[in-house]
């Protein structure tokens, strides 16, 4: 995987090599079809994803009336995934963290699966039978608050109309840690399942550094908590692993954010020609 010194030759190198793999090949090979597609944006817990990927969101908005939708898991997964039993050791506690962790990334993916299949078949999109009531709702508020989702007048209360099509490209971009390289392997999975296109942007960002934005936060994660994520972190290896070709890594702390989302911009054009 190159790093993004020089933005368009890396960019460029990166994505001429996955073009022979990706799943949505076919698909836009119909020059009707518009390219839709999911997006891992991973990196180290106050690495900027956030940040940025609000800024390329709006960008691509407004200069190429793409559409992204932004899916944050750290507003859609409720807390009490985040905290720990008093009762509990430390090391039965980060067990029970990450199986709860887990637990709520699969429903995620569940809910975003159900949505596809109601994009993709034009039908009306309907609460799973199997659902955690709090990760449903905060699921549907952020389809709503950007505009995907509404209530009809003439359908019933628990269904709504999708307000999107796809006639203009479309990327669901799925902004959390992905630190083990199964986590955005799901993810890909998902993507090959409906033919549609899957990109990694990996954000990254020094230990030291985190750590000071992170004591900025409303809500700082243990400084433990990051360190022992940063031990773990698996990052994107195009060369060993084919399904991780179509991956761009960004230094956060280099060039400007203007910077950092152009190249992402021309990354992605060239990723679905």
């Amino acid at each position: 995987t190159k790093y993004a010194h020089s933005f368009l030759p890396a960019v460029t190198t990166e994505v001429k090599a996955a073009r022979k793999s990706r799943p949505m090949t076919q698909e836009l090979e119909n020059a009707s079809m518009w390219p839709m597609g999911l997006c891992v944006f991973c990196g180290l817990p106050a690495a900027g994803k956030t940040t940025m990927v609000r800024a390329l969101r709006d960008s691509l908005k407004q200069h190429k009336g793409w559409l992204c939708i932004h899916l944050a898991y750290d507003d859609l997964i409720p807390l009490e995934a985040f905290s720990q039993s008093e009762t509990s050791s430390e090391e039965a506690g980060q067990h029970s963290l990450a199986s709860n962790w887990k637990f709520y990334r699969h429903e995620l993916l569940l809910y975003l699966e159900h949505f596809l299949q109601a994009l993709l078949k034009e039908c009306h999109y309907l609460p799973p039978p199997k659902r955690t009531e709090v990760t449903w709702k905060n699921f549907v508020f952020c389809l709503k608050e950007q505009g995907l989702i509404s209530l009809g007048e003439d359908i019933p209360s628990c269904q709504h109309l999708i307000n999107i099509t796809t006639l203009r490209p479309t990327y669901f971009i799925l902004d959390d840690n992905f630190y083990y390289r199964s986590m955005r392997y799901e993810v890909y999975q998902l993507a090959r399942k409906y033919s549609l296109g899957f990109c990694q942007l990996f954000l990254d960002c020094q230990v030291e550094v985190c750590l000071q934005r992170n004591c900025q936060r409303t809500h700082p994660l243990l400084e433990e908590t990051i360190r022992a994520m940063a031990q773990k972190l698996e990052v994107p290896n195009s060369e060993k692993y084919t399904w991780e070709q179509n991956t761009l890594i960004l230094k956060s702390t280099e060039h400007t954010l203007e910077d950092k989302y152009v190249a992402i911009q021309k990354w992605l054009l060239v990723c679905n020609k």
